[in-house]
């Protein structure tokens, strides 16, 4: 069992792993991927069916959904800022916005801009408003719902609740059991 940091509430599973861990911790992480699983699956891996339904939710929005990565990765990254999770924006920040054409001024402006912020277009402006609505309110306004179906069908307006949704999820965790941040994984910009 890897040792707790003095924050760390529960301590993420350490090598050597059972079998069907191992197996399970491999499947998540990116082909070609050298170091430990990330601190979060290993967390979560403490019991593996819970975490083999967190794999199906996690795959579903990273890999088969019907949001463009873009897309997705600016909800994604507003949501854990306004949940304070920098665990997980700074492995977002880090890993995503060269793949989904978000540049650095962005990536910042997701955790210290406004949704109305110069770094977005409109089209943008409308994501992040609903990642500020979902997360003030838990529901969005008839205005910018009706701005929203101008833009997306109803099956990625509901796909944009289910990402808000999962990584308020994902937020929980790592902020209640004080998850340490990865080695690479990039700070909020103060």
């Amino acid at each position: 069992m890897e040792a707790t940091s003095a924050a760390e509430r529960i301590a993420p599973l350490a090598p050597p792993y059972p079998p069907e861990l191992e197996a399970h911790l491999a499947s998540l992480m990116p082909k070609g991927w050298s170091g430990p699983a990330l601190r979060l699956f290993r967390l979560w891996g403490r019991h593996l069916p819970m975490a083999e339904a967190l794999r199906g939710v996690g795959r579903y929005v990273l890999a088969r959904g019907t949001l463009a990565p873009r897309d997705r990765e600016l909800l994604i990254l507003r949501t854990c800022a306004r949940c304070d999770a920098e665990y997980e924006w700074g492995v977002h920040a880090v890993f995503f916005p060269s793949r989904v054409g978000l540049d650095a001024a962005q990536v910042a402006a997701t955790r210290i801009g406004a949704a109305g912020d110069p770094a977005f277009a409109p089209r943008d402006r409308l994501l992040l408003r609903l990642a500020d609505e979902l997360h003030d309110s838990a529901t969005a306004s008839d205005a910018l719902w009706s701005a929203l179906a101008a833009e997306w069908n109803d099956v990625q307006r509901l796909e944009m609740l289910l990402v808000c949704g999962f990584y308020h999820l994902i937020s929980f965790t790592a902020n209640a059991t004080r998850l340490a941040g990865e080695p690479f994984g990039a700070k909020f910009p103060r």
